[in-house]
């Protein structure tokens, strides 16, 4: 690193510049923020079934009994080994949230299309608490364009964040969130979705790293990251984000 060594008084001028461009990225996020809350919403009508440890449950269901639901479309696909480390990153901020977000009408469910009991082994490796279902079986993944069929890869077209892309960086499971509401006659809408880096916020560790001196230290998006308890060892070869 070769950052400048500047006097007290020469490091506050700059800080105070800097702090006019944060304010303008506060009001900004304040801005992107209303218009999450004023976009349109869509019926579901499909009819959605998921494994859980307490046996088949619906896309209703699994609001329990809260209003609203947010779920994280976790990269791990049925024939994989392990879940996806930088979806892991992800994960390891989600167990503290829980109270807050419950008390907040709103429950975070995770879904994945591999099977529950390779999902529940790997929960407990990791020693998790969220809920975490299985969408084995189910057009849901598809429909929400977190897995793509094998025809899809090798069409060299895919649509994932919102738009139709060549799929060269593909796999066959993708990240997201999807946030969902339910009224009181019981009818169900998608409100919102984000993909690939537009759930950044949600990971705390960024946001600290961003404020250290060296940042995130990458060489490319998430290239440090690890499953957390593969830190001290050699990491073991995984099926996704190579």
């Amino acid at each position: 690193m070769s950052n400048p060594v500047v006097s007290r008084d020469e490091w506050l001028e700059a800080r105070r510049a800097l702090l006019v461009t944060e304010k303008e990225e506060t009001k900004l996020r304040d801005k992107i923020r209303a218009a999450r809350q004023n976009m349109p919403w869509v019926k579901v009508d499909k009819a959605y079934m998921f494994e859980t440890p307490q046996g088949q449950k619906t896309l209703a269901d699994l609001f329990d009994g809260r209003s609203q639901l947010m779920i994280y479309h976790f990269m791990f696909g049925p024939d994989w080994e392990a879940g996806c480390p930088g979806c892991s990153f992800l994960s390891d901020h989600i167990d503290g949230t829980l109270a807050h977000l419950n008390n907040h009408d709103v429950t975070y469910v995770t879904v994945s299309r591999a099977p529950l009991d390779k999902i529940e082994a790997y929960k407990k490796r990791m020693g998790w608490k969220f809920p975490w279902v299985s969408s084995f079986g189910s057009d849901f993944n598809f429909d929400y364009h977190v897995s793509l069929t094998k025809e899809e890869l090798e069409s060299g077209k895919v649509f994932y964040n919102f738009r139709e892309t060549s799929g060269d960086d593909a796999h066959d499971e993708l990240p997201g969130m999807s946030a969902f509401i339910r009224d009181e006659a019981g009818n169900i809408y998608h409100t919102y979705s984000d993909y690939a880096r537009g759930g950044e916020e949600i990971l705390t560790t960024l946001m600290i790293l961003d404020r250290a001196p060296k940042g995130r230290n990458e060489t490319s998006t998430l290239s440090f990251v690890k499953r957390h308890d593969e830190y001290d060892a050699e990491a073991k070869p995984h099926s996704c984000c190579a």
